[in-house]
């Protein structure tokens, strides 16, 4: 049983962070630590080693609960220790002065500590009656065959690409029907029961070369069972057209997208609409332009959509033959290749028992891939699936997909089963997922590897075996954002009802269904049931709020809360809270909040003794609020993620008595951060940082002396990622700027006087630099001459508000040899675009908003020069937004060159 495993693995994390905390809030018997670990390590390589994978729905093994409920008594009992020993030494400091009242205070904590030696000797007991018992188990196992074990080797990428197997004669027909020269809107649906492979289809059809220069416009939106229609509208408005529409009503986002699509031929998907109501409410956003080809697909699982969208014409996928499922299996598990003679015939077998359901076939091949490739654990996979081959085909697919979880390897399951807490078709911040892992104690720690690199080779693991899908990446080719197939989904909620891992709340539970739960997850309007349930919730130890506007009045009631989420920075989603009350969270270790007319946090911030990540949004319109952190931040020993969403937190300065915050990684937001070298000794692994620098509130000599500590920059050799904001004033003193070696992504917002030219000559020699972003700032020279050796990793390079730029001259195509995108904003003076640029190898597109004239002829040309050479092959596109008074420039449009006119 998962539960089991990932309870051991937070009881282990629990029990290290005591024992290595430089003032840790309680102390642990040293030989009840000791017959702990022991424990714990002891029956963590039971459950790997002992405990055999099933496939059928019987109830968990009773060991399985039994070591699940101990470990759970365990932390119980430590945790609730914590708590009341934070507590009161707390109100002694606060209010306990006098001797007489001190040793009352001291006699009672010793009373207390003695009941918690006694309550967790308890629980040591029962774990040390568990271990006798899995000994025995054991034992005997021993004598008949120990468990398959696993392997781990390390596949080449973790961006696997969707293949396209036995529907080749679907996608050309489909193919014809977008391309056809003529005809008015048509709707394209295409039907086939979950996992068949219509979003894959649909995928390769929106990439293709052929539709990509046949449409003038292209839009991908998922509308999924609980769509929203305003912001179904706002996708694809901003993908057809780059505006957001944040502030656009229902009607006047459908206004605006039917104008804007207008005589021009389009693309759009919808992908996953279950109803024909979603469609009536959007339909009328989408002009019928006679004769120009526009075309909507859709997939759905439901056939009887099929004639309410198109009477004519629809695609419903069937099931792969046999040919076609050898081939996508033999692509998941070897590449291609062939298999291997003596695993022929059972592959065979169990291809067969997948019934041609590609999203079986993918995963049971993803399960393969990663598992010994012999002959006697491949027949163990034929023979579970083989009793489940005769079950419905929703019933079928789910049982093949939860086989697929059952031989997991144990430390990846709680990771896999968490990926339910979020909404049907999410798009997961990756970054997120991974803070979430580590506040939940999922994540075993390997020496030498901080617990973030762990988590990302664990989601590579799950991308590998294809439960879990990459939705989109970043410059480096890292996974930024991912999703789960709602089948998958299905069967995690499944997995997750029975071992009771974590509660979904979208109505009104009973106090008994609630009131044990460990972990509790607010979705789809359980916003309305919170009152009613908050106080069934003391034992909670994780409330993930994935719903708008859920306000607990009370979260410190929580006594034992070591996750709190309860705002997304994707969608700004999440009730407000008072900041006073979050800090009395003392078990928190993940905090991420939208907090209420804050102008200081509490001192109180360092009764958190574990907290990991600190996410606060401040809910006030007005932007640049000022929040100061009282100097106990600097205290906070485990915090590795720091984030003040309006940038406005202000740090003081750290206290003189050496505290390493060894473990923070990302810190955000602050404003006007003093760096000195005793300042980057006390947080040498910082990897993201987000400043701004601004005069307001600063004496001259204050001014000077931050200005002077922007050198210290370089002295963070683990800096990756920076993000500086500066405001006026400070335009003399940026020449100072020195950056680390290691960095690759810089983001820097300048005032207009600072002079570009020695600023990017600097930024240039970077070795590792992939991204950068400038904004404003002003070329004095008027021109930009690169230089041979710069940029040499550089993959996106973006200039937003320039100055002065009229003249970029670059000799060799060799100065970028790497760039994949460029963006140009707003640089109105600019004559042309090397025509270098275009020679580059890497270049996948190039974006102009608001340039000059002739900067946009200069791309046009570009693009021809590169369509002469390549045709149909270029895999490059240009993008030009201009003005209404250069709408001229439509008349450079092409297959490879897109020119939009701003509608103001």
């Amino acid at each position: 049983m998962m539960a089991a495993y990932g309870a051991l693995v937070s009881l282990m994390h629990i029990i290290d962070r005591i024992e290595n905390h430089p003032s840790p809030p309680i102390s642990i018997d040293k030989q009840q630590v000791e017959s702990l670990t022991e424990n714990v390590t002891f029956l963590q390589d039971f459950l790997d080693a002992y405990i055999s994978p099933v496939v059928d729905d019987h109830e968990a093994d009773p060991l399985e609960r039994r070591i699940a409920d101990a470990v759970y008594a365990a932390e119980d009992v430590i945790e609730s220790q914590i708590v009341l020993q934070i507590h009161n030494r707390s109100r002694i400091r606060g209010k306990m002065s006098c001797f007489i009242n001190l040793f009352r205070a001291r006699f009672k904590c010793a009373t207390i500590e003695e009941d918690f030696y006694h309550d967790l000797q308890q629980v040591i007991e029962e774990m040390n009656l568990i271990k006798k018992e899995a000994m025995e188990i054991a034992t005997a196992a021993d004598q008949l065959q120990r468990k398959v074990s696993f392997t781990h080797a390390a596949s080449s990428s973790t961006v696997k690409e969707s293949i396209m197997v036995g529907f080749d004669q679907v996608l050309r027909e489909v193919l014809d029907k977008l391309t056809e020269d003529h005809g008015s809107l048509q709707i394209i649906p295409i039907m086939g029961m979950g996992g068949i492979g219509k979003t894959t289809l649909a995928r390769h059809l929106f990439e293709h070369a052929v539709v990509k220069k046949h449409f003038y416009i292209r839009a991908w939106t998922t509308i999924s069972q609980t769509y929203n229609v305003r912001e179904t509208l706002r996708e694809v408005l901003f993908q057809a057209s780059g505006d957001l529409g944040n502030d656009l009503s229902e009607r006047e986002l459908r206004l605006k997208l039917y104008q804007y699509l207008w005589g021009r031929r389009y693309l759009i998907i919808m992908d996953d609409m279950w109803s024909i109501e979603v469609w009536d409410k959007i339909r009328f956003s989408f002009p019928d332009c006679k004769n120009n080809g526009s075309r909507i697909i859709v997939t759905t699982r439901l056939s009887n959509l099929n004639l309410q969208l198109n009477e004519y014409y629809g695609v419903s996928m069937k099931f792969l033959d046999e040919a076609s499922s050898m081939d996508l299996f033999t692509n998941t598990v070897f590449g291609g290749e062939s298999l291997p003679h003596e695993l022929e015939d059972i592959g065979k077998s169990i291809v067969a028992n997948c019934k041609g359901l590609p999203l079986s076939i993918a995963t049971i091949g993803g399960l393969l891939a990663k598992s010994e490739r012999t002959t006697e654990y491949w027949m163990r996979i034929e023979q579970n699936l083989n009793s489940i081959v005769n079950t419905n085909n929703d019933e079928f697919c789910l049982k093949i997909l939860r086989m697929s979880y059952t031989y997991l390897p144990n430390y990846l399951k709680p990771c896999f089963l968490y990926m339910g807490v979020f909404k049907e078709d999410r798009s997961i911040r990756v970054s997120m997922l991974k803070k979430l892992w580590v506040s939940e104690g999922f994540l075993k720690p390997v020496s030498g590897k901080c617990l973030e690199t762990i988590g990302e080779e664990y989601l590579k693991e799950l991308v590998d075996r294809n439960l879990i899908l990459v939705d989109k990446l970043g410059v480096s080719g890292n996974v930024k954002f991912c999703k789960i197939h709602d089948l998958l989904r299905d069967m995690c909620l499944k997995v997750v009802e029975k071992e009771r891992f974590y509660h979904i709340i979208e109505k009104s539970p009973s106090v008994i269904d609630i009131n044990e739960r460990r972990r509790v997850v607010f979705q789809n309007g359980g916003r309305g049931v919170i009152s009613e349930v908050s106080r069934s919730l003391s034992h909670a130890r994780s409330i993930i709020c994935d719903d708008d506007g859920i306000n607990f009045e009370r979260p410190h009631n929580f006594r034992l809360l070591r996750t709190f989420k309860a705002y997304d920075k994707d969608s700004y989603r999440g009730g407000v809270h008072f900041v006073d009350a979050v800090f009395q969270l003392v078990n928190s270790r993940h905090l991420a909040v939208r907090v209420h007319s804050v102008t200081k946090f509490p001192s109180s911030i360092n009764l958190l003794w574990n907290l990991s990540t600190l996410i606060v949004y401040e809910s006030d319109s007005e932007y640049w609020r000022e929040v100061v952190a009282p100097i106990e931040i600097w205290k906070l020993h485990q915090l590795r993620h720091l984030e003040f969403v309006k940038e406005g937190l202000i740090l003081p300065d750290p206290p003189s008595e050496m505290v390493i915050m060894e473990n923070l990684q990302t810190l955000k937001g602050v404003m006007n951060l003093y760096l000195n070298e005793e300042v980057v000794q006390k947080i040498p692994n910082v990897k993201k940082l987000r400043l701004i620098y601004k005069y307001k509130g600063l004496s001259k000599v204050k001014q000077t002396e931050r200005a002077n500590s922007f050198s210290y920059l370089e002295c963070l050799s683990k800096l990756e990622n920076l993000l500086c904001r500066f405001h006026y004033g400070y335009d003399e003193y940026l020449q100072r700027l020195t950056f680390p070696h290691s960095l690759k992504k810089l983001n820097l917002f300048l005032y207009y006087h600072a002079e570009l030219e020695e600023i990017l000559e600097n930024i240039g020699w970077l070795p590792l630099l992939h991204k950068l972003v400038l904004h404003r700032g002003t070329f004095k020279t008027g021109k930009w001459d690169t230089i041979e050796g710069q940029f040499q990793s550089l993959k996106l390079l973006e200039l937003n508000f320039c100055q002065g730029l009229k003249s970029w001259m670059m000799a060799e195509s060799s100065h970028f040899p790497v760039l994949q995108e460029l963006r140009l904003r707003s640089l109105d003076e600019l004559e042309e675009i090397p025509s270098e640029v275009g020679e580059i190898a890497t270049l996948k597109s190039i974006y102009l908003e608001d340039c000059s004239e002739s900067a946009v002829e200069s791309a046009a040309k570009i693009v021809e020069e590169q369509e002469d050479l390549y045709g149909d092959q270029l895999d490059l596109h240009v993008r030009a937004i201009v003005a209404k008074a250069h709408e001229r420039l439509q008349s450079l449009a092409s297959p490879n060159f897109e020119v939009t006119v701003r509608a103001y």
